[in-house]
């Protein structure tokens, strides 16, 4: 296996930013919606959704809406892959497949879908499944920087830095000082023991959002 530093690439890193009125679960549900909506959301990358700490209720909430919303629009694809995402974020895995499925059965080419697909496999474990998701993602919508930088996570989590740093390279040329991608290159730094480097990256994640808690917190853990 081919392992690189990722001081090495850390110069193209930091070189680089009903009526008209609704009731109270319509309108909390509407605005999370919004946040979905495009790949099912932002998130954190890796394995920690900044929906974790969601309040469930609101969560359930967004669930029955989407349902709804499904039920009533069964070929709005992108409907279906929020719902699908949710039932992810329920926990409920094989909802969340048989959605996604759905999805495809109608549109082989839909990327959100394969990306979603991703993101349940690697939650499960199922690295070379996820893997192969994302790899139709970055084919389909080679544009999206979401997509090779979950990637270049699950290449992270597979020990493969070469592969997984070259990844997330392409996602920061894509989303050029975008900090989640910066701090993602800097944890491959850190597995491998370049704490040096690391820390370079973590500071110049800091430097685009420097209240980006997950940032500050690899930061100490490498100054130690």
């Amino acid at each position: 296996m081919s392992v690189t530093n990722p001081r090495l690439e850390l110069k193209s890193v930091v070189e680089k930013s009903k009526n008209d009125s609704f009731t109270l679960l319509q309108a909390v549900a509407l605005i999370l919606l919004t946040v979905i909506i495009s790949f099912s959301g932002w998130y954190a990358a890796g394995r920690y959704f900044f929906w974790k700490d969601l309040d469930v209720k609101r969560v359930e909430a967004q669930l029955e809406f989407l349902k709804k919303r499904v039920e009533a629009e069964p070929g709005n694809l992108e409907n279906r892959v929020s719902l699908a995402y949710t039932y992810f974020l329920m926990g409920d895995n094989d909802q969340a497949v048989n959605e996604l499925n759905q999805v495809l059965a109608i549109d082989q080419k839909y990327s959100a879908a394969y990306y979603n697909l991703g993101l349940v496999y690697f939650d499960e474990g199922r690295k070379d499944d996820a893997l192969e998701m994302f790899q139709k993602t970055v084919e389909l919508s080679p544009r999206d920087h979401k997509g090779h930088l979950q990637k270049g996570i699950v290449y992270r989590d597979m020990k493969m830095y070469k592969e997984a740093v070259e990844s997330m390279e392409t996602a920061n040329k894509i989303l050029p000082g975008n900090a989640n991608v910066i701090y993602e290159i800097g944890r491959v730094a850190e597995e491998q023991g370049n704490f040096e480097t690391a820390a370079e990256i973590y500071k110049e994640a800091l430097s685009y959002d420097p209240l980006y808690k997950d940032a500050v917190g690899a930061l100490k853990r490498v100054e130690k």
